[in-house]
């Protein structure tokens, strides 16, 4: 049974790793920031974009996105490094010589991790999507202008037995084209809608459908048809559902993030994927902070002849590598090779297993 008094060890580990975690922030985020105002200064100037949103809409909104993305090499480095250093000052020793065990002195490795793991958590839920609209928006605005987009082949189930379907869409003028709206019972066609071009109309919220033809399908007697130039109509579906991309998931919050999962899965819309991705990368990320720290303390806590130099190395390498899998791994939820939940948790699998193995390894 470990023995979980608070000792004066416990509070210098903490203020050593939390200390070491916000200096390595400040530094790497202000070395990012400055190569990302190199790149993009033509832009900035060229867009005219103020000096006030630069810094308070994009700026001041980037940071903390970047800090939650980058969290776990920051803790990784932040762990090699302090305890290297404990290591080849002959702290370590000591306080394994002072009756701590090797498990005991863990316990503040882990606290720190969870304040770590807590603060990237409230950052992913909270903090980070309201942050990237209003970042989104400015990128939109001042550097990555006059983009259209054009969706082809949409088709969607917009309610139960109701489907839409769509040639393509552009986001210049809002116009779908090649509109079909579908009703069906059973098994059953019962109303086709079809039309040249539907118009999303935002005075009504609803579409106008152009050069329209309308065939209900009766039992045992004639189809009856019906056509015109125009007509408007109002249905579960809007213009934003045809903005929906792995940016517009960044925007939202764990509320509408969830509903938006519930409608697109509803609808059948291969685009859930994206929300899917996000969903689990928001949880899976922060947990990474105890992988890392378990693995950074088994790497480093030995006394090396060649310094800290060598432990650091290997830390930023592992911890490149973690993140290049998290984000491969999404190629498999792409791919369909795995399910969003499997494929987002198995970097945090992976690392979490070489850790076990080099914690049971560590000298003790």
């Amino acid at each position: 049974m470990i023995d979980l008094t608070p000792k004066k060890i416990d509070a210098y580990i903490v203020k050593k790793f939390i200390t070491t975690f916000f200096v390595a922030l400040v530094l790497i985020i202000g070395i990012v920031i400055i190569f990302d105002i190199s790149e993009k200064i033509e832009k900035f100037v060229k867009n005219e974009a103020p000096l006030y949103d630069i810094i308070f809409k994009y700026y001041l909104n980037f940071i903390p996105y970047f800090m939650n993305m980058f969290s776990p090499l920051f803790v990784f480095i932040t762990v090699i490094f302090f305890t290297s250093k404990l290591a080849a000052n002959s702290e370590i020793i000591a306080i394994l010589s002072g009756g701590v065990s090797f498990h005991r002195m863990m316990v503040p490795y882990i606290f720190s991790a969870a304040l770590i793991a807590a603060l990237s958590l409230c950052l992913s839920l909270f903090v980070i999507p309201h942050a990237n609209e209003t970042r989104l928006e400015f990128e939109g605005k001042y550097v990555k202008q006059n983009r259209v987009i054009t969706g082809r082949d949409v088709h969607y189930q917009i309610a139960p037995g109701e489907f839409v379907f769509v040639e393509s869409f552009s986001t210049w003028n809002n116009t779908a084209y090649k509109f079909t709206l579908e009703s069906v019972e059973g098994n059953q066609l019962k109303r086709k809608i079809s039309a040249e071009t539907a118009v999303w109309d935002s005075t009504f919220g609803g579409w106008t459908l152009k050069k329209y033809f309308i065939r209900d399908y009766m039992d045992g007697v004639e189809d009856r048809v019906t056509s015109g130039a125009k007509m408007d109509t109002v249905i579960n579906l809007t213009v934003s559902d045809f903005y929906m991309n792995k940016k517009t998931v960044e925007r939202l919050d764990r509320k509408h993030l969830a509903q938006l999962i519930e409608t697109q899965k509803m609808r059948g819309d291969a685009n859930v994927m994206y929300a899917l991705i996000e969903k689990h990368t928001r949880l899976a990320l922060p947990f990474s902070a105890f992988i890392l720290t378990i693995m950074g303390v088994a790497l480093s806590s030995k006394k090396k002849r060649g310094g800290i130099g060598w432990n650091l190395g290997i830390g930023i390498g592992l911890a490149f590598t973690y993140i290049l899998f998290l984000r491969f791994s999404q190629m498999f939820v792409y791919t369909g090779a795995l399910p969003p939940g499997i494929a987002l948790w198995l970097p945090n699998i992976v690392f979490a297993i070489i850790a076990a193995f080099l914690y049971k390894i560590a000298p003790k």
